[in-house]
């Protein structure tokens, strides 16, 4: 297995994984695979050259099987130390043929120690309730202070 950065060459794979993961848990989504591939492809090709979004792969045998999105939150900064940023972790996804057999921890452990070399000051993610019990077994823990504000 290779664990790496996403390349321009894996856009294809990680729209249909993305495709893949939204159908996974909301069947009942009706959208155009081709309009929703391109506007995809878009926010990859942008997010794969820019600096605030790392994707991160797990590849077998020439196949990614595995994929998370962390975009770097900057945080204003505060006399008395040095501010670094903070990670969002989110669309995590491990090809269902390909759980369990320890790809997703292998994925955060890589991600994990990137994170930690390059100072970020936590990595923060909102998971699905059936995933809980993944991110606790990595070392997690559920946190109360965020609020949020829907707007329509």
């Amino acid at each position: 297995m290779n664990i790496r950065r996403a390349k321009e060459e894996d856009i294809p794979a990680l729209i249909l994984m993305r495709w893949e993961f939204t159908l996974e848990h909301q069947p009942e989504i009706q959208d155009e695979f081709e309009l929703f591939a391109v506007e995809c492809r878009v926010f990859l090709e942008q997010a794969i050259r820019g600096e605030r979004w790392h994707i991160w792969v797990a590849e077998t045998d020439g196949v990614l099987v595995s994929h998370l999105y962390i975009q770097l939150i900057d945080k204003v900064p505060r006399p008395g130390r040095i501010t670094y940023p903070f990670a969002y972790m989110t669309n995590v996804y491990t090809d269902p043929d390909y759980r369990s057999r320890g790809i997703g921890s292998q994925l955060f452990r890589t991600v994990q120690e990137w994170a930690t070399d390059n100072k970020m000051e936590f990595i923060i993610v909102w998971p699905s309730d059936e995933a809980v019990p993944f991110y606790s077994r990595l070392g997690y823990k559920r946190c109360t202070e965020p609020m949020e504000l829907t707007l329509e």
